[in-house]
């Protein structure tokens, strides 16, 4: 009798594109300067639909800063970290 052997690949990809849409400031919580996009531009790097978005903002697991011209602005490692760990915690 033969023997089968089934192989099973696993591949997950990202893709961070860093334009004019995207400055660098310091995140308090990563205590560093990072890449950051303001919240209005979260749709370019995001196919999440509107209510998912919600989601991730509510967790506070999004490190977020306010300017002084009253936007936000969303630090990318922590959009990435929460990309590796889908699981909200």
């Amino acid at each position: 009798m033969a023997k089968e052997t089934k192989v099973v690949i696993q591949t997950d990809s990202l893709l961070i594109l860093r334009g004019r849409s995207s400055t660098r400031a310091w995140c308090p919580l990563c205590a560093a300067e990072a890449e950051m996009i303001a919240l209005e531009n979260i749709g370019v790097i995001s196919n999440l639909d509107k209510s998912a978005l919600e989601v991730w903002m509510n967790s506070e697991e999004l490190h977020r800063i306010r300017t002084v011209g009253g936007s936000t602005l969303i630090c990318l490692a922590s959009v990435l970290a929460r990309v590796q760990n889908p699981k909200p915690r």
